[in-house]
């Protein structure tokens, strides 16, 4: 099943199309091409009805206004934070714009969530969308070409993220889609476990500080999972200077590997991922400040909802130890992450 229809208009009167992906009976998927943003996530529930698992907004505008915390969109041209809005590739320096303090979230205040995605494939259960991002966009060098593809199946969807470029630049899209397996309230009674025995401590500007620190001792071991409200009540300085859990996870292994699972034991609801990538960033939500109404007009207060974001070491390109992001002309980023739905 593939369904398109408007989403509502912009500002300067353009038609955001929605498009509806889903298997008879199983997930159902919603995926805008503004920003190429999962708008909604529906799994099966108890007798014959859906459930909302991911949050969302109810309009056009309140998805391009900017006090959207980028709910479900996919992000780029880099994902997470450049310190100083700035990075040396090759010798030359780029100067980037900053839309966090002196830093660069998530490809600036022009990234590709603000985008209109181009369709560039659909067929039944799977649907894929095209942006080009000219030389010097944001202060990045390089014309790229990127490309997301959404493939639902019965209890799965898979994210694939591809980029070319016409010049040295870096790179790292994922998707940033809110979980919230209860349907509503916050996450505090979720259940996470992660495969990650190190993680990135950050500064007060959330700037990985350097090399990976173990987890064991502290409330960032969620090896063996962990309440989340109980990891983000913990009084380690790092949660608290956070305000919760903001923070980049070292993921064992290569390759498409399990790396993260997340529970709501009262509804029984699951959510197990896969990913390609290196790193997983947990964002728990504190600064959701009620602000901000979801699709339904519910308040969206702090835990609402939980990020867990498959992508590149943050702050890369300035940290030479850590994984390259960089990609070459003649190269072809590549990332895939699974997102695989259950409920006992």
């Amino acid at each position: 099943m593939l369904v398109s229809s408007s989403f509502g208009t912009l500002d300067d009167g353009s038609d955001v199309t929605a498009y509806t992906l889903g298997t008879d009976g199983g997930l159902q998927l919603t995926v805008l091409d503004l920003g190429a943003t999962v708008a909604r996530v529906r799994m099966p529930g108890a007798g014959s009805g859906l459930a909302d698992v991911a949050l969302g907004l109810a309009t056009a505008r309140d998805y391009a206004a900017p006090t959207n915390p980028y709910l479900g969109a996919t992000v780029g041209r880099y994902a997470n934070r450049i310190a100083g809005a700035t990075f040396t590739l090759d010798g030359v320096r780029h100067d980037l714009a900053p839309n966090e303090g002196p830093t660069c979230l998530h490809g600036g205040p022009g990234g590709f969530s603000t985008r209109r995605w181009s369709l560039a494939g659909a067929h039944d259960h799977s649907l894929e969308l095209s942006l080009v991002s000219p030389d010097g966009d944001q202060g990045f060098p390089g014309e790229v070409t990127a490309r997301v593809r959404y493939t639902v199946s019965t209890e799965r969807v898979t994210i694939e993220h591809e980029a070319t470029t016409t010049a040295p630049t870096v790179v790292s899209l994922t998707n940033h889609a809110y979980f919230n397996l209860a349907g509503g309230g916050t996450v505090d009674e979720h259940r996470l476990t992660l495969a990650a025995d190190a993680y990135l401590p950050v500064d007060r500007l959330s700037i990985p500080l350097g090399h990976p620190e173990p987890v064991q001792g502290t409330p960032f071991d969620l090896t063996a999972g962990g309440e989340v409200g109980q990891r983000v009540a913990d009084r380690h300085p790092q949660v608290r200077q956070a305000g919760g859990i903001d923070h980049p996870f070292v993921l064992r292994g290569q390759g498409l590997r399990a790396v993260a699972r997340l529970e709501h034991p009262p509804t029984g609801r699951s959510l197990e991922i896969s990913t390609t990538s290196p790193s997983l960033q947990v964002y728990t939500g504190q600064k959701l400040d009620g602000s901000l109404l979801d699709r339904d007009g519910r308040v969206l207060g702090r835990r609402g909802g939980i990020a867990l974001e498959c992508q590149g070491y943050p702050d890369a390109p300035n940290q030479p130890a850590f994984p390259s992001t960089v990609l070459r002309p003649g190269e072809e980023y590549r990332t895939t992450t699974v997102w695989r739905f259950s409920r006992r």
